[in-house]
């Protein structure tokens, strides 16, 4: 076994672990609701909402794992998911390691420069999150009111700066993920409850098909 295996043997070990401590602790402040103070708002609205959060965001537990992973390895999806706001300030940290580094992601070494990324962007996270506590409302208030409306721009900048990172090495396949998601988001909202989750489910993995037939075809020209 060499260096990088046993450091992930490790880092699964500490993964599973920490993961399933966040799990106890998310939990936590309902359960105190629940049976220390006796709040409750019954099976049937819990299951309401665990059924409504499922429909938008139930697709993430299939799509994220499989597209994040060739970028921050193993350790860096436990690192990503236990901390949260993995797509707009984990992999956008783990990009920019990756491209500054010059290794490429699939790799052992790009999977540690991804970790090492997310890592750096947790840090910084905490430090301007205490920031945000601590001054946050106080600096926001003197902020004139078009500055506030530019930082609703934020989130589409970030993902269209990481999307063109991609897109930029192959075309194709970044014209391809455009189109897919369009036509996606025109047939869902012919749909019933417009279920979103069935945007993201299509788009991801119709486009990683269609990667792996391009690389096919880089292939076998060669």
């Amino acid at each position: 076994m060499n260096i990088y295996d046993e450091y992930i043997k490790d880092i699964t070990k500490i993964g599973r672990f920490t993961m399933l401590l966040g799990l106890v602790v998310s939990f936590l402040p309902p359960a105190v609701m629940t049976w220390g103070f006796g709040f409750n708002p019954g099976l049937g609205a819990i299951i309401a909402g665990a059924i409504s959060q499922i429909s938008v965001s139930g697709a993430f537990y299939f799509s994220e794992p499989i597209s994040y992973f060739p970028i921050v390895g193993r350790a860096g999806l436990y690192m990503g998911f236990l901390s949260g706001n993995l797509v707009n300030m984990r992999i956008p940290a783990a990009v920019s390691a990756l491209e500054g580094s010059g290794y490429k992601s699939g790799t052992d070494e790009g999977a540690i420069m991804g970790t090492i990324g997310i890592g750096v962007s947790i840090w910084v996270g905490i430090v301007f999150l205490l920031l945000a506590v601590f001054a946050g409302q106080t600096v926001l208030s003197a902020l004139p009111e078009s500055f506030m409306k530019m930082l609703s721009l934020i989130i589409p900048a970030l993902f269209g700066g990481v999307f063109a990172q991609f897109a930029i090495k192959s075309p194709k396949t970044g014209a391809f993920a455009l189109a897919i998601a369009f036509i996606m988001t025109k047939i869902v909202a012919f749909i019933p409850g417009q279920p979103s989750f069935i945007v993201t489910l299509v788009a991801v993995f119709s486009t990683i098909a269609f990667a792996k037939n391009q690389l096919s075809k880089q292939i076998d020209n060669k």
